[in-house]
Parts: structure tokens; C-alpha cells; sequence
């Protein structure tokens, strides 16, 4: 059988963005191998056969086991609520499948160095969701820091917040529980600065940090009086020491009224600074102290075929790519990765330093002490 079998756990918002990324990636690059979409579980049984059949896969399954143990799936994408990563992973590499995994890796650090380490065992080949990293304006960002464009780095500033936790009379989900979601903030959303600002600057040496659970409790939202506590954070700050010396502060809340999926980071040199902000994906703004004083200011750079791979899906600029777009070049990484016989980036081994600061984080906010990593 030729090409390789896609399997996909969860039809959710990320379930599709899978789905889109491995029925398009071909069409949009021509460069990766032949894909199909084989098997695709949710529950019940009715509604995996009509996203399915929605999705394009060739069968819908209810239990995630038969997915995993199909001969005719190659690739196993996971999509599925925080808790269930771990066994999920741990099976479809026991199978010796590869796993395209979405953020984060497990509930806890120790989980997700278990899965790294059966990743290793098995010579799987492994990807985590993080597909900001792959959005071309961060690509070039990182070609003008290492061409030595805004200097020496110095210190790096960044934040991550949206506003689906910001109103204290939504309704408790599971995303409240440790036991179920983990971290709060940190796990949905520091995890990607910390992983912009990883590939920008460099592995995180030590912190310090501040958590806070912003609404203590939540109504349970069936028209009862009842409130069940929320168990993990909403905000968290930290004070960062890059290995290079590099200083940085970050900060992280999913409360923020008015934030929808704000990344912003500003990268400081001895010569000037990159800034950015993800709901404007597609303008990176440079700044650099050269020329005569009363002419420096910023430059807006847009982004288009000058900035790979920007022009495999547009040939101008100005047009500007979306969020699925970036599931569509790491779906690219990760098919030639394993086309190559190579890890994929980020695989569950760059994933593993991104979760390791997070939940140092986690830790320092309830110590109140610095973290060694």
C-alpha cells in the first residue's frame, strides 16, 4: 500500500485543522509523500462515521484502540483532551506508529519524559502542535537574529493571553482540573511563547514566577446553584534566564478581556529590536539604530514569497496566511521528516524543554523560589 495512513483522534477545533492540513499538504507543496486519510475516532460510533465522511477519511471508528492498532495507519494525529495524551501516545507508539500530538505533551513533566523516552525506544518519528513556530514571520525573525541585524540579544518580552476563561459566570469544564487539563494557562497558551521564544533566543537556564487563579470558583451551568472550584492558574508571570545570559520576562492569562490569540514578543539587541503580535500574523516590525537619528523608526516587514513558504500558498504578498495554514507547513515538517529519517521540529524532545518550563513556572509560583532547569 502505497503513500502513508493518516489517523486522526478528535474531531474538534484541532481535529479539523489536522484534517485540512493532511488532505491539502500535498497539493500545496508537491515535495512531501502520498498521504491517506484512513481512519478518523470520535464518539459514539454515528458522529466519527459523519466526520468521517465530512473530513474525507475512509472509515469512522468510536474506539481509539482499533484506530491504533489498524496495519493501514502510519501516522496517528492526537487531538484529544490533556488527559488522555499520555496512553494515547504511549499506544500508537507501542505500535510502532508516528504521533503528531497537539499541545501539551501530558499532564505531567514526568508523563511527558516517559513518552519521549518510548519515542526514543521505538524510533518513532514525533511532532508537537506548535505551529506558530512555523509561520514564515517567525522564520525570518530568527534569519535577522542570527545575521546579526538588531545586535547582541539582550532581553526578550513577551506575552500570550486570550479571554475564554475572562467571564466568572461561564460554566466549569474539565479544562479546570488538574487531573484533567493540568496546567491552566500555562498548558494552553505559555507553552507557545515559551516556544517562540526558545527558537528566538535559546533553552531557558532558571525563573522565577507568580501564578493566580483569577476566578476562584465557577457554576456548573445546569441552572443549579452550585460552584466547583477552579484548580489550576489563569495568569502566570515569570522572570526568565536564557542559557546565553539573555534576560526576559513573560507573562501569561487566559482571562484577558478583548485578547483573542495574542502572541506578542518584543526581541531587544544592542543594535535594535524585532517585534510581533499574532493576530497580526503576517507583519513583523524591525527597528534598527542605524542612519541619521531623525530618520530611524520602525519597519513594518509583510510577509509573502520572499519568506518561505509563504509563496507555496500565495505568490504575492499582502494576502496573507491564516492560522490552518501553519498546521499545513508542520504537517509538511512532519511528513519529510519522516521521509528523511529524521526528527521532525518540534519533536517530543524539543516539546520536552518548552513543558519543562512551564511547569517550572508552575512550581515557582507556588514556591515562590527560583527554578533550576
Amino acid at each position: 500500500m502505497s503513500g502513508l495512513g493518516i489517523g486522526l483522534i478528535g474531531t474538534g477545533f484541532m481535529g479539523k485543522c489536522h484534517a485540512l492540513a493532511y488532505g491539502s499538504v500535498k497539493a500545496v507543496f508537491g515535495d512531501v509523500p502520498d498521504t491517506r486519510l484512513e481512519v478518523l475516532c470520535d464518539v459514539p460510533q454515528d458522529k466519527a462515521e459523519a466526520f468521517a465522511n465530512q473530513f474525507g477519511f475512509a472509515r469512522g471508528t468510536a474506539d481509539w484502540k482499533d484506530l491504533v492498532a489498524d496495519p493501514k495507519v502510519d501516522i496517528v494525529c492526537i487531538t484529544t483532551p490533556n488527559k488522555v495524551h499520555r496512553e494515547m501516545a504511549m499506544a500508537a507508539l507501542e505500535a510502532g506508529k508516528h504521533v503528531h500530538l497537539e499541545i501539551p505533551m501530558a499532564l505531567t513533566i514526568e508523563d511527558a519524559r516517559d513518552m519521549l523516552k518510548a519515542a526514543a525506544n521505538k524510533g518513532s518519528k514525533t511532532i508537537v502542535g506548535y505551529n506558530y513556530l512555523h509561520n514564515p514571520a517567525i522564520a525570518h525573525a530568527r534569519k535577522l537574529i542570527e545575521d546579526g541585524a538588531i545586535g547582541r540579544l539582550v532581553h526578550f518580552r513577551g506575552a500570550v493571553d486570550e479571554d475564554y476563561q475572562a467571564d466568572p459566570e461561564l460554566a466549569w469544564t474539565w479544562r479546570a482540573t488538574k487531573a484533567d487539563a493540568g496546567l491552566g494557562t500555562l498548558g494552553d497558551l505559555g507553552c507557545h511563547l515559551i516556544s517562540l521564544a526558545s527558537a528566538l533566543v535559546g533553552p531557558v537556564e532558571s525563573l522565577i514566577a507568580e501564578t493566580r487563579t483569577v476566578h476562584a470558583t465557577r457554576p456548573m451551568g445546569d441552572g443549579s446553584d452550585e460552584r466547583r472550584p477552579v484548580e489550576n492558574e489563569d495568569i502566570a508571570s515569570a522572570l526568565l534566564t536564557f542559557a546565553n545570559g539573555v534576560h526576559g520576562v513573560i507573562s501569561t492569562s487566559r482571562s484577558a478581556w478583548g485578547r483573542k490569540s495574542y502572541i506578542g514578543f518584543e526581541v531587544h539587541g544592542t543594535e535594535g529590536m524585532i517585534t510581533f503580535d499574532q493576530e497580526r500574523m503576517n507583519e513583523l516590525r524591525l527597528y534598527q539604530n542605524r542612519g541619521p537619528l531623525a530618520e530611524q523608526g520602525f519597519k513594518t516587514i509583510l510577509t509573502g514569497p520572499s519568506h518561505p513558504p509563504y509563496g507555496q500558498f500565495v505568490p504575492a504578498a499582502g494576502h496573507q496566511l491564516g492560522f490552518n495554514d501553519l498546521k499545513v507547513i508542520e504537517a509538511r515538517e512532519f511528513l519529510r521528516a519522516i521521509a528523511e529519517d529524521r526528527q521532525a521540529v518540534p519533536s517530543f524532545a524539543e516539546a520536552l524543554h518548552f513543558e519543562e518550563v512551564i511547569h517550572a513556572i508552575a512550581v515557582s509560583g507556588e514556591t515562590g523560589r527560583r527554578v533550576q532547569l
